[in-house]
């Protein structure tokens, strides 16, 4: 067998033609940054995810960013965190000023706990961001009741979650804001870097905007410090074009989870088990093995490329050793970061042989 893990040339050639058409009406107009695609594409995915407001950026941890800067957390502040999770969702928090404060995941699954977030809460905390992890929506009812009891900010960081819903409402209306990556391995993905913040708060979206834009929403005035980190009209182009078809990719997901599930049902591995309250968009299809680092081996060798996301957990990077966690301060993200594999998914490959040759690599 030759199964990469993702295959993106086979993911775009699918809407070849129109990407291309895309590109050429951006370059044939000659408006590249801030101009008629971007706007368009922010009003398409507002719409799609039932929000009110949809401001493009560079780049997902950037969305992060700037939703944090805009809501006011700085210096001082607490932001509660998973400690299951991507860097990017420490490293926005961090690159604020504010102070991370993880807590651990549900114990059968990889979200963020709701029941460990409120034991997590002091004077100084302002804002919770839940992880949609692997396209799973976090237990959002339950997050955002602690929330309003203590009036936190509730950042969804659905990088990895375009369209995923909770009890029937898309990720990015399930919370204040919600920070979207579209970076190209996405289910959404772009041409390269981008990244969306989408709201139902009109005054957050305009602050978004300045923020992105130095500071500015009108030429040469800038009431407030801002950065660079604007969605160009390349990009935006091309992911108008992905966007209709977005659901039905996720379908495909949800079809080669399903065959997995059910090939690996009866494998020593312990396999993802979404609660029934969400709907899941598989990004990634994420599986766990007391012998995982053996099982990837034998699947290479198999020719099936897998990925560990993520090896090592944010707290014991070096970039947060200044913060004097040990290995033990959160065993279950230690205990994931030593378990998962990720599996193939999300483009047209022979899935029920690779659930096989996976199901057959266990018993070796």
């Amino acid at each position: 067998m030759n199964i990469p893990f993702l295959d993106l040339a086979a993911i775009n050639t699918e809407a070849g033609t129109q990407l291309d058409a895309a590109l050429t009406r951006v370059r044939a107009a000659s408006h590249y940054i801030l101009g008629p695609e971007l706007e368009a594409f922010e009003n398409e995915f507002a719409n799609y995810c039932g929000a009110g407001h949809c401001v493009g950026v560079g780049n997902g941890l950037e969305a992060l960013v700037l939703a944090l800067r805009a809501a006011g957390i700085g210096p001082g502040d607490e932001v509660i965190v998973p400690s299951h999770t991507f860097i990017a969702t420490w490293l926005a928090v961090t690159s604020c000023g504010a102070t991370v404060v993880p807590v651990e995941p549900i114990p059968a699954g990889f979200n963020i706990d709701p029941s460990g977030i409120e034991a997590a809460i002091t004077p100084r905390t302002r804002a919770i961001i839940p992880v949609h992890l692997y396209g799973e929506p976090a237990d959002m009812d339950a997050i955002n009741a602690v929330a309003q009891k203590h009036g936190l900010f509730v950042l969804e960081d659905a990088a990895q979650a375009h369209g995923a819903r909770f009890k029937g409402r898309r990720t990015g209306a399930l919370g204040h804001a919600a920070a979207f990556s579209f970076y190209p391995a996405k289910n959404l993905g772009a041409l390269g870097d981008g990244g969306a913040v989408v709201t139902n708060d009109k005054a957050l979206a305009d602050r978004i905007r300045a923020l992105r834009s130095y500071g500015s929403t009108e030429r040469y005035v800038h009431p407030v410090q801002g950065g660079n980190s604007r969605l160009d009209e390349m990009q935006a182009a091309c992911l108008r074009v992905k966007l209709p078809g977005l659901d039905a990719g996720n379908a495909r997901r949800r079809q080669q989870a399903g065959q997995y599930l059910e090939a690996l049902a009866s494998t020593k591995l312990v396999l993802p088990s979404p609660a029934p309250a969400g709907e899941p968009v598989w990004h990634l299809f994420v599986v766990q093995s007391a012998e995982r680092d053996q099982l990837q081996k034998t699947l290479a060798a198999a020719g099936i490329a897998t990925l560990i996301h993520y090896p090592c957990p944010p707290h014991l990077q070096g970039a947060y050793a200044a913060m004097g966690f040990r290995r033990g301060a959160f065993p279950r993200a230690e205990a994931l970061a030593d378990r998962v594999l990720s599996l193939p998914i999300g483009w047209d490959f022979d899935i029920a042989g690779t659930a096989q040759a996976v199901a057959q690599a266990t018993r070796i």
